[in-house]
């Protein structure tokens, strides 16, 4: 199983103190958390697309082709590109020219997106919303698919028998769905034959077994190869040596972040009592000492048979060397000794 890490890149309130970090310092900590993720031997570092106030990164495929050239074998991806919004030529060739500049590194995770602001700012308007995200998922694959492309749809000018350049290394180049819990977009990415990539950000992980039962039936039904299929899981987390020290460091930064995004939301704020309940053993979040990590994912790798997980550690502002100290944790204990438990699982 594929272990890393993903990040939003923050630009959010320090709950202490109350600074803001600017966009200038927090871009200089994500280069060296990524290349810190890729030293201790993580497998995946992805950079989400946000075009607010309280996120650094509006722009994925520059920040990772930046990141390509501090790294070697690291795998770069969105987390995730909002394709609805986007031009999918222009994705295709951001993603083509990152895949060379790592040499065969790139990925693309696409999605529909959490925040709206990016349509209006590029011009669509919302009551499009699955139907962009639909067609021009469409014309990404097949420009992935072909070097020359005809095709034509509503919210695009058709392209007709014109080649896209460059081309990419991988063929193809890996295209991920993801998904926060939409049984449509789950059984998008079955039919389609593409690697699913779910969020679990809330409530208990089992209650997302009967999405990932459906990717599996329907990738199958769609006639794909049953070994095929790939799932990842993408969940909130943070790591000390101690479990009530990263408790301690992690819950001003996530109930602050949470509390705001549901404010937009109509949520009730984040409480302690809910934060402690999600740390449980039975709750989504990761928060913990390397064994209670640990146990947590070898526990939903029981549940889900997932390929890929993906940790969230900057949910808020988090200090940069409290970050990368979990991300050294992740790399040096909890990575090595899930690796070996599910090697000798399958002995």
């Amino acid at each position: 199983m594929e272990i890393g890490v993903y990040t939003f890149a923050e630009t959010t309130p320090d709950p202490q103190t109350g600074a803001i970090i600017s966009s200038a310092q927090r871009l200089r900590d994500l280069m060296e958390e990524i290349e810190l993720a890729d030293q201790v031997g993580l497998d995946v570092f992805g950079v989400g697309e946000h075009h607010r106030p309280d996120f650094a990164v509006s722009a994925p495929a520059v920040v990772l082709a930046a990141a390509a050239e501090r790294t070697k074998r690291i795998r770069l991806t969105s987390a995730v590109t909002v394709l609805s919004s986007d031009d999918p030529v222009r994705v295709f060739q951001d993603f083509a020219t990152l895949d060379i500049l790592s040499n065969g590194r790139a990925e693309i995770m696409a999605g529909r997106g959490s925040f709206v602001e990016s349509f209006p700012l590029f011009g669509y308007d919302l009551g499009d919303y699955d139907e962009l995200f639909a067609e021009k998922l469409d014309l990404l694959l097949k420009l992935r698919d072909s070097v020359r492309v005809t095709w034509s749809g509503r919210h695009r000018p058709p392209l007709n028998d014109l080649g896209v350049y460059p081309r990419p290394i991988q063929d193809p180049l890996p295209v991920w769905i993801a998904v926060g819990g939409t049984p449509a977009s789950v059984i998008r990415a079955a039919e389609l034959g593409l690697p699913l990539a779910l969020a679990i950000i809330g409530g208990a992980p089992e209650q997302f077994v009967p999405l990932i039962d459906l990717y599996r039936d329907g990738w199958e039904r769609a006639g794909h190869e049953p070994t095929h299929a790939r799932v990842g899981i993408n969940s909130h987390a943070f790591i000390a040596s101690d479990s009530q020290q990263a408790a301690e460091i992690f819950f001003p930064s996530y109930a602050e972040a949470m509390s705001r995004i549901g404010r937009e939301r109509g949520w009730p704020p984040t409480t302690r009592r809910q934060f402690d309940a999600s740390r449980s053993p039975r709750g989504a979040l990761l928060v913990g000492d390397p064994q209670e990590v640990i146990d947590k994912i070898l526990r939903e790798h029981e549940l889900f048979a997932n390929d890929r997980f993906l940790l969230q550690f900057t949910v808020g502002s988090i200090a940069h060397d409290k970050v990368m100290r979990s991300i050294e944790l992740l790399g040096t204990k909890v990575a090595p000794a899930v690796r070996t438990a599910l090697q000798q699982s399958n002995v």
